[in-house]
């Protein structure tokens, strides 16, 4: 074990607010699973994925907005905290939060994975246990490395997690359960994938 990663490991989340207050606009980091973790930054597909989903989430239900780059704290025992690509919620939920905000009242979280070497640890393991011990009620992975849509449904508190999760490829239309009730048809992300 490095000397960073075994200082990273007994890092305080007060430590970790502190970096990341200090760290420069072009840098997004995390704290999941007692680690410091740097986002990507995105690209063009990437953006214009998140885009396309906040059209669609306004079209269908405009009494809800789709945040990006709110933090959220999540992990009840680790005190973590992580900003999703999106956060869905109702419309000015989050006015007054701050930088991170209790997750009660986020209706779904959505990850877009990046081409770097922590999506598989980062968006397919450790953030859908955070956000399921969080108890958002849904958190949508569109994943540009398989061309797949995973729907992570019925958070388990106790232990993270979800206890039901749904893939579909891109091109299949997933519904998104209440408390959110859309449907997308995911054709288009098939344009946004190397």
């Amino acid at each position: 074990m490095t000397v960073m990663a075994e200082r990273t490991s007994q890092m305080s989340v007060e430590e970790f607010e502190t970096i990341a207050a200090a760290a420069p606009e072009t840098v997004t980091l995390e704290f999941i699973n007692g680690r410091i973790g740097v986002k990507a930054v995105t690209d063009g597909d990437h953006s214009t994925i998140v885009s396309w989903l906040a059209r669609r989430c306004m079209q269908t239900r405009p009494d809800l907005d789709l945040y990006q780059g709110q933090g959220l704290r999540v992990e009840a025992y680790r005190e973590g905290r992580a900003k999703p690509d999106a956060a869905l919620a109702p419309e000015a939920h989050f006015a007054g939060h701050g930088e991170w905000a209790d997750p009660r009242g986020t209706l779904m979280v959505v990850e877009v994975t990046s081409y770097d070497s922590d999506t598989d640890r980062r968006d397919r393991h450790e953030k859908p246990a955070a956000y399921g011990q969080s108890g958002i009620p849904l958190y949508l992975l569109i994943d540009r490395d398989s061309c797949t849509v995973t729907l992570h449904s019925s958070p388990d508190r106790r232990v993270g997690g979800y206890s039901e999760v749904h893939v579909a490829k891109f091109g299949d239309k997933v519904l998104l359960p209440d408390p959110i009730g859309i449907e997308l048809d995911t054709e288009i992300l098939k344009n946004y994938v190397r």
